[in-house]
């Protein structure tokens, strides 16, 4: 086997040391010419080179972490009132940098719009090329096979057109594009490295439309539904609703849905007394206007799925079921009130409004409005929160108050909240506001005839649901998944060639060469190739050599097994 030689420049190469790459060449060394066409075209390759492409996605990743770390309108706009309360320096600097509405700023914006048009200019050069390179076929070998970083040569006795034959049949097995170009065999192989670099950057390009896509067409609604009500996805249905700047209320996919049940399990015993086992809401729903009513039950962190609509359980309470009835006994309130947890324990506190038909012993009509607070295991004593989430021992404690709630002038309010500027409070037999704990079943009696307050036994409980509808969740899923497997194959795969040439020489043996050129350097391409070799070698063995002289720097070993990087080369 001959010893190899280190030149291993480009100029040596010839066609062979071509780059082995899809990417355009960038010629910066000339400055753009003057004009203002030599600067477009100066500023579309910077705006198109990887470098800036890179640069842009390290920006957009920068500035979403405000939009993480600072409350934005969209998504919790009282949030953003309390920080602009709390932070009166920081607020208006924020407001001027866009900190408040990151994802919808100028500067996110365009950042967002020039990765977007940097990822096409950089994609569509690429993929011609590349398409190209699958339409050609191999270059011819080197003039100087013993130039390349990878090389092995032997003699044998087979004739030079069946070894070029045995081959061209050996590499194509192999899984190289393969064919004869004079007196060698030129073979490529690793296209899918190219492949895989283009499929990652159209991911890129399908991410960032699914994320578009879906900011602009997205809608976020919840609703607080007690066991027995229904829903049909409706904007008037919302308690809360938030969408994106494209959205339009046809877009909401249309079913309905009751909640029929609601149970929860907790840990009674041991370290994790009090820890939810289970969290589940029955349900029966239907599509579209006319569709089959069907059963299912969801689950924290488990949906129901719904065209592009998912339906999440997002959390729950207790609402105590209230009668009250006027000075003449009549029944003027019966309904069951939803109280918003307070602690882990579901303490739970709200507001019992009665709004119309109410009139005292007298007769004078007026409102009622009537705290609440609830415990659903009540310990004894002076206790004031709950000792467990579940209904071991529920109490309910209430504070009436009558005169005008508010409601009719115009001006909403929250139902969760006692507007007393127009109430009076009832007083007890010590003039102080009247208030008392009662238990399921029990009865409070308000002074002077004025009614009754029943804390009935049937103790329903609510659900919160978040409905969620983002019509690019699919895309940007299938973008994520083709961008690691973009990456994976860019990273893994190497692209490299290999030729082997066979001629007779002087004395009418057969020289076989054999060499490969990778695109970068590694130890894969002399063990392949040794491999390659040693399987060729087994079909065309090395013939007798004569006596070599002494001082003859020829290696007479013919194991073909073994390959010779050119010096600097990577082993």
């Amino acid at each position: 086997m001959s010893k190899t030689t280190t030149d291993t420049s480009p100029e040596g190469l010839g066609a062979a040391g071509s780059q082995l790459s899809t990417a355009p060449q960038e010629d910066l060394s000339t400055p753009p010419s003057l004009g203002v066409i030599g600067w477009a075209r100066w500023f579309w390759r910077q705006l198109t080179s990887m470098r800036v492409a890179l640069l842009l996605l390290l920006l957009l990743s920068l500035g979403a972490i405000p939009g993480s770390l600072i409350p934005q309108t969209g998504a919790d706009a009282n949030k953003v009132d309390d920080f602009r309360k709390a932070h009166t320096t920081l607020a208006p600097v924020y407001d001027k940098l866009g900190l408040f509405h990151v994802y919808s700023s100028v500067w996110f914006s365009a950042i967002y719009i020039l990765l977007f048009v940097s990822l096409i200019g950089c994609i569509v050069p690429r993929t011609w090329q590349f398409v190209g390179q699958l339409r050609g076929r191999p270059p011819g070998a080197p003039k100087r096979l013993d130039r390349l970083p990878a090389y092995t040569t032997w003699r044998t006795t087979a004739d030079p057109e069946q070894v070029r034959e045995r081959a061209l049949a050996l590499l194509k097995k192999r899984r190289f594009r393969a064919h004869l170009v004079g007196d060698a065999v030129a073979a490529e192989k690793g296209y899918v490295r190219e492949l895989g670099n283009l499929i990652f950057h159209i991911a890129l390009i399908v991410l960032l439309t699914a994320f578009a896509s879906g900011q602009m067409f997205k809608s976020d609604g919840t609703k607080l539904m007690v066991e027995g009500d229904g829903f049909s996805n409706a904007l008037p249905m919302y308690d809360d609703f938030k969408s994106g700047s494209l959205f339009q209320a046809d877009d909401l996919v249309p079913f309905s849905f009751d909640l029929k049940s609601f149970t929860g399990t907790y840990e009674m015993t041991g370290p994790n007394r009090g820890t939810p086992r289970t969290f589940q809401a029955r349900i029966a729903y239907s599509e579209g206007a006319y569709g089959k009513q069907r059963s299912t039950v969801v689950k924290v962190n488990e949906p129901l799925k719904i065209g592009d609509s998912k339906v999440y359980l997002v959390s729950h309470g207790y609402a105590p079921v209230i009668t009250v009835r006027d000075g003449k006994g009549k029944v003027v309130y019966r309904d069951a009130v939803p109280l918003l947890p307070l602690d882990g324990n579901v303490t739970s506190q709200g507001v019992i409004k009665v709004m119309d038909g109410y009139r005292d012993a007298q007769g004078t009509k007026e409102q009622l409005g009537i705290r609440a607070f609830f415990l659903p295991t009540y310990g004894g004593g002076a206790n004031v929160l709950s000792q467990f989430p579940a209904l071991l021992n529920p109490v309910l404690n209430l504070e009436p108050y009558h005169g005008d709630l508010g409601v009719d002038a115009g001006i909403s309010q929250s139902v969760y909240q006692l507007d007393q500027r127009h109430l009076k409070g009832y007083k007890d037999a010590k003039g102080a506001q009247l208030r008392d704990n009662l238990k399921p079943g029990q009865t409070m009696t308000l002074p002077n005839g004025a009614g009754t307050v029943t804390f009935e036994k049937n103790i329903k409980e609510w659900a919160g649901f978040e409905i969620v509808q983002e019509p690019g969740g699919g895309w940007a899923l299938a973008g994520a998944l083709a961008a690691i497997f973009g990456l994976a194959a860019s990273l893994f795969i190497q692209r490299r060639r290999v030729w082997v040439r066979a001629v007779a020489g002087p004395d009418g043996v057969t020289v076989v060469e054999m060499a490969g050129l990778g695109r970068s350097e590694s130890a894969k391409v002399p063990e392949e190739l040794s491999d390659l070799a040693g399987t060729l070698y087994d079909t065309a063995p090395g013939a007798p050599e004569a006596a070599a002289p002494a001082d003859d720097d020829t290696n007479d070993d013919t194991d073909a097994s073994h390959v010779v990087p050119a010096e600097g080369a990577e082993q």
